[in-house]
This record gives C-alpha cells, structure tokens and sequence, in this order.
C-alpha cells in the first residue's frame, strides 16, 4: 500500500515538473486592471512565471475550499461537542447513584432492592 502512495506521489510531482517546464514564460499580474488603477491611482503588478500563477491559483483555491468547508463543519462539530458533554455529565451521574444505591452489589441486585 506504501508502494502505491509512493508511485501516485511520484506521478503528482512529475506531471507538476513537466508543467512548470512547459510554462516557464513571464506573465505580468496586475492589481487592478488598467483603466480602474488609472481612475483610483493604484496601481500594483508582479512578473511571475505562468507555472507559478498556475500552482499558486490551485494553492488559493484548496485554501479557500478548506476554509469553506470548515465553516460549513462548525456547525456539526458544536453538535458533537455539546453531546460528548453531556454524555460525560450522564456517566458521572450513573456512577455517582451506582455509588449510592449499589454499595457494590451486582446492577440488577441493586435495581431488585
């Protein structure tokens, strides 16, 4: 199973090499485009290979999905937080009477009693 890890990791990091050997030529990024940075008086560019615009536009995009999805998540994991809690608060009550009325006696002797 390692092997296979491996070899599809292998494969990822070759087809990511052919791909920044094939778009090595310079693009320029622009902040904001010509007539709004000339209208508003800011302008901001950056020359960037294209691989490197392609890899840091996938980056962005996994951060933001990840991002996303833990929002989305907040709302199940309060859920289980708030069950585990009180699950925690149950089985303290549980031993605390088994305590109190078992006196070490099996459970079902200490129901019959």
């Amino acid at each position: 199973m390692r092997f296979i890890r491996y070899a599809i990791l292998f494969a990822i990091g070759l087809a990511l090499i052919v791909l920044a050997l094939a778009n090595r030529e310079m693009v320029t990024l622009n902040l904001l485009p010509a007539e709004l940075s000339g209208a508003i008086g800011i302008s901001g560019s950056i020359g960037l290979p294209l691989f490197a615009v392609i890899l840091l536009g996938v980056l962005l995009g996994l951060l933001i999905g990840f991002i996303w999805e833990w929002m989305i998540e907040f709302k199940n994991r309060s859920v289980i937080k708030k069950t585990a809690r009180e699950k925690r608060s149950l089985e303290r009550e549980v031993d605390r009477l088994r305590e109190k009325t078992g006196d070490g006696k099996d459970d079902v002797l200490a129901l019959l009693d």
